[in-house]
């Protein structure tokens, strides 16, 4: 796939608010090749360092930006407060980030889970949480919520946007998958559907995502609507790359950042 510039996906009311900035960035407008072609932000991946350097360094250009703290995501629900930027050797294990100074942008990698970025503009509070299933079941978005509210965010007030993920279309999933979702909340099982295979079903994670954000209180959330596995000429996606055999795969990068 050749490079075509960057291609930044936004959230409509998330654009709107005044005094922060983000991005859902794809897979296109960065300096690596091959199998991680071009915007691989993913020091974990098998990419040149150098490259995942210089990708994550686009990034901070376009959002203007004086750094970006990302973490050693772990599909769980802890959340960092940030109060100033982090070198690499310091990247807290954690899945979602808060804070309330400007001029850092907190971002989330993704190849299928769910980012989720958060502002309560009022109070100048952002938040950006990694949600695949295991951590969305865990409690990270509730954490992120929680911990936004305890430096002033208030639910009323807070916008969240979800960014590309698998969608509801191509997530198959086994039967003994549902369990912990049903023991959790019998009204879960509306967020699973009939698949073409027997005993499987299709999950739709970002209407998950939705129902557990409205249940802390939330009402102006949204899902960009793209689905990271049946679009591969713009997003890297896990499960794409287990189907299609392919060695290794990039991730993602989307950010959040109260202007300075």
């Amino acid at each position: 796939m050749t490079d075509t510039g960057l291609q930044i996906l936004t959230d409509r009311e998330l654009s709107v608010l005044s005094g922060v900035r983000h991005g859902f960035f794809t897979r296109n407008g960065g300096v690596s090749d091959g199998i991680y072609s071009s915007l691989n932000v993913g020091y974990g991946s098998n990419d040149a360092t150098d490259k995942v350097t210089k990708n994550r360094q686009i990034i901070i250009d376009s959002l203007g930006a004086t750094s970006l703290n990302s973490v050693f995501q772990v599909h769980g629900k802890r959340v960092e407060r940030v109060d100033g930027s982090w070198a690499r050797g310091e990247t807290p294990r954690a899945d979602a980030m808060v804070t309330n100074k400007s001029g850092i942008a907190i971002g989330i990698l993704s190849a299928d889970c769910a980012p989720v970025l958060f502002c309560d503009p009022k109070a100048r509070i952002i938040g950006a949480a990694h949600a695949g299933w295991r951590g969305a079941l865990a409690g990270v978005v509730e954490a992120t919520i929680n911990e936004m509210c305890k430096i002033g965010a208030h639910p009323d007030s807070i916008h969240a946007a979800i960014g590309p993920t698998i969608g509801p279309n191509s997530y198959e999933v086994s039967e003994i998958f549902l369990k912990p979702f049903i023991d959790q909340n019998q009204k879960n099982a509306a967020f699973f559907s009939e698949a073409s295979r027997a005993a499987h079903f299709l999950f739709d994670l970002p209407g998950y995502i939705i129902s557990l954000m409205k249940d802390q209180g939330l009402d102006k959330v949204s899902w960009t609507g793209h689905d990271t596995y049946a679009d591969n000429e713009r997003f890297f996606s896990y499960r794409y790359r287990y189907v299609h055999e392919q060695p290794d795969y990039g991730r993602m990068l989307s950010a959040i950042m109260i202007e300075k």
